[in-house]
């Protein structure tokens, strides 16, 4: 579904992302695993568009996304959950959502509220909040709600940012219940975590990133059989994947 084919992103002479190559198939879930400030983020921002490479490729579908607009490729059915979640606090929980489901095009009252009842199936707490303003949640239901706003588009991929950022443990834990029904349900995903743990509990496979390069490209599969594979890259220990 997604291919990332040798591409050279820079912040202005900053040389960040240096020959990243990656892949992402239909229904699979797929973690993009490193410490911070080693291109991550940057990597998200270049496939949806926001940080143009300079050199090389991006796929979608079959289709070369590289360097179209981000709403472009938002309509494309990519959709980004920021780090930083980017709700707008002077809107209402049901005005965050309904931007979101703008993404694809107009608003059908009807597909909007069949969208809400699938975001609610998640997020109940999102329901209890409805008609309350974003920026008076909690940062565990700001997160709730990016996500949830990401999904009531109903994307085809899922980029999803450092979502366990700054969460208490317990909210943690939630959050990624969350993304791992989600992958279970069918949905494609790359995710960027630093906490290796939580994510060897979501996805598939994991690509490791070192300063701007993939090091390691890995299934659960192989990372059971081998716990120390993690930690020659990182050095750090792998407490337990199920």
């Amino acid at each position: 579904m997604l291919e990332v084919n040798n591409i050279h992103t820079y912040y202005g002479e900053s040389y960040i992302l240096q020959g990243v190559s990656l892949k992402v198939e239909e229904g699979e879930a797929v973690a993009l695993i490193g410490r911070n400030g080693v291109g991550k983020t940057t990597l998200l921002k270049s496939i949806m568009g926001v940080q143009v490479p300079r050199e090389g490729k991006i796929y979608f579908k079959g289709d070369e996304i590289t360097g179209l607009p981000p709403n472009e490729i938002a309509r494309k059915g990519i959709v980004l959950v920021p780090e930083d979640r980017r709700i707008i606090p002077n809107l209402t929980v049901y005005e965050n959502l309904k931007l979101g489901m703008m993404r694809r095009g107009k608003v059908d009252k009807q597909k909007m509220s069949e969208a809400l009842e699938e975001i609610f199936s998640y997020f109940p707490r999102l329901k209890e909040r409805l008609n309350q303003k974003g920026g008076s949640l909690s940062g565990g239901e700001q997160q709730m709600l990016t996500i949830g706003r990401a999904l009531i588009s109903n994307p085809e991929l899922l980029l999803i940012d450092e979502p366990m950022e700054g969460l208490m443990p317990i909210l943690v834990q939630e959050i990624a219940a969350i993304l791992k029904r989600l992958h279970e349900e069918g949905r494609t995903i790359l995710l960027v975590e630093s906490n290796a743990d939580v994510a060897l509990d979501i996805v598939q496979r994991i690509y490791i990133m070192m300063k701007g390069k993939i090091r390691l490209e890995a299934t659960i599969e192989e990372v059971r059989k081998d716990r120390t594979l993690i930690e020659k890259y990182l050095g750090i220990k792998i407490d337990g994947i199920s």
